[in-house]
């Protein structure tokens, strides 16, 4: 199994709108972070659908590491 790719040391805020499902790139290699473009094509990565309860600011993790994907935990903090 390959890794995802850091995308990003720190959280991409999205204004989410409620009742959107928006579609995380969970490898890291979208060019549309943190957002799927299809990168994923030839890994064993797919995206992951958030379906926003309310409208409002998200924090999309960006390195990829989170526990509670899409949604950023902090683990980015431990990432060297």
């Amino acid at each position: 199994m390959s890794e995802a790719v850091v995308a990003s040391k720190t959280p991409f805020g999205v204004e989410a709108e409620e009742g959107k499902t928006y579609f995380w790139c969970s490898c890291g290699r979208s060019g549309n972070q943190p957002f799927c473009d299809g990168s994923h094509k030839d890994t064993e990565f797919r995206p992951v659908p958030y379906k926003a309860e309310e409208s409002g600011t998200v924090y999309f993790c960006g390195c990829k590491q989170t526990q509670n994907q899409p949604r950023c935990d902090g683990t980015h903090r431990n990432i060297d």
